[in-house]
């Protein structure tokens, strides 16, 4: 029991906070369309599961191309013109989703607040709830003013080092600054808001800590969602992914912080006993890019399927035989990642089913040939299992992290 007390002080810190420091109206449309409709939406998905029918109940919308920084394993990167799915796409998409009872979206970049009728989106589907992932530099008083009125959305805020370090993976300047100044402008707004990494070698020390945690809770965010850095797109650099013992290392710091950090700490690659999983190889998400695809998730671009070429959403993926064939390859191949430990494995299936480049670059199958393969969180016999109850539970039964718990 002693064990679990800590646990259960920080539950009440962070539900204190959130009461606290939040719009009330903000965190009722989080408790409803998060919570609520994000569960029921699960169970819709196990029921068309049974019937051998397949519609992930979560999805990823990278709603544009264009960003403001350039940084390093970038897959968003094109050398042509911007692509942008149009405000009409996106409402056709998530009107198509809602009659599947899918409800919770995130949307992705490039940089979303670079997308014109962004606000038009989310003010178009009140029931529907978004997760806004952006580098924050862009999040002024204004804009986060408005997301408070409109409600549905919680921003999710990249912060991929400290000052220097900082500066050299978003490829800016005073990057850093910018990125707090956007979350601060998100704590005067009472939003409910969290904080993202990427975790490679040169931010591993200066973000995987507990003085990053409690510097979080300090500037009003909420949840942290920690990543593996995948070297991808034109611009990979592979020196920054994690060895094996760095990755065992992110996942014994996340256990144990979520019995002390007062708010949520959020992974898509452990399930409750500290096993490997992916999302997309589970079919819990999908990602539609810029250009209207339907891939398996946003680095792995390649697809078979459109979601803005007329047909039906539904009739898209369950009919998909590149999508069905991927989750059961990826699945054979390893529980973790297989865009990092078998890039080879993963060009062969690409040429073998003929799945279409959707980089924008024309380059995405010479980029696999490039890759050389790196340890992802798959390390059977070193598996480490979550200490605090409630993360037990949810990813056993509920849904944490995009549905990667499933």
């Amino acid at each position: 029991m002693a064990s679990h007390a800590p646990g259960s002080v920080m539950l009440a810190s962070l539900a204190k906070r959130l009461l606290l420091e939040t719009d009330w109206r903000c965190l009722w449309k989080f408790a409803a369309g998060f919570g609520l409709r994000g569960g029921l939406a699960l169970r819709r998905a196990r029921r068309r599961a049974k019937r051998g029918e397949f519609f992930p109940p979560f999805w990823f919308l990278s709603i544009t191309s264009r960003c403001n920084l350039r940084c390093q394993g970038c897959w968003a990167v094109t050398d042509g013109p911007p692509r942008e799915l149009s405000l009409d796409e996106v409402d056709r998409i998530l009107s198509q989703g809602k009659r599947q009872g899918v409800y919770f979206y995130g949307l992705l970049g490039g940089e979303p607040l670079l997308h014109h009728g962004l606000m038009d989106v989310l003010a178009r589907h009140p029931s529907c709830y978004f997760q806004l992932f952006t580098n924050g530099t862009l999040l002024t008083d204004a804009v986060a003013r408005e997301l408070r009125r409109l409600g549905n959305v919680t921003p999710l805020v990249s912060l991929e080092g400290l000052e220097e370090t900082s500066d050299v993976r978003r490829g800016g300047r005073d990057v850093y600054a910018r990125t707090l100044a956007g979350l601060d402008a998100c704590r005067r707004q009472r939003l409910i808001t969290g904080a993202a990494t990427s975790l490679c070698k040169s931010n591993l020390d200066e973000l995987l800590t507990q003085r990053h945690l409690d510097a979080l809770v300090a500037r009003g965010v909420h949840y942290a969602w920690f990543y593996l850095y995948r070297p991808a797109g034109p611009d990979p650099h592979p020196e920054l992914a994690l060895s094996a013992d760095e990755v065992q290392r992110v996942r014994r710091f996340l256990v144990e912080a979520r019995t002390r950090s007062p708010l949520l700490i959020v992974d898509a690659y452990w399930d409750d006993v500290g096993r490997a999983l992916c999302p997309a190889a589970a079919g819990v998400s999908l990602h539609i890019g810029p250009g209207g695809d339907i891939e398996p998730c946003p680095p792995i671009q390649f697809a078979a399927e459109s979601a803005t070429n007329g047909q039906a959403l539904f009739d898209a993926v369950n009919g998909s035989r590149f999508l069905r064939q991927f989750m059961q390859m990826a699945s054979w191949t390893t529980p973790g990642c297989i865009l990092l430990e078998r890039p080879d494995v993963l060009r062969k299936f690409v040429i073998a089913e003929g799945g279409r480049d959707t980089t924008g670059r024309g380059t995405g199958l010479a980029e696999l040939a490039a890759m050389t393969p790196r340890p992802s969180q798959y390390a059977p016999g070193r598996e480490v299992p979550e200490k605090h109850w409630f993360y037990r539970y949810a990813k056993r039964h509920w849904f944490f992290g995009l549905g990667s718990y499933a």
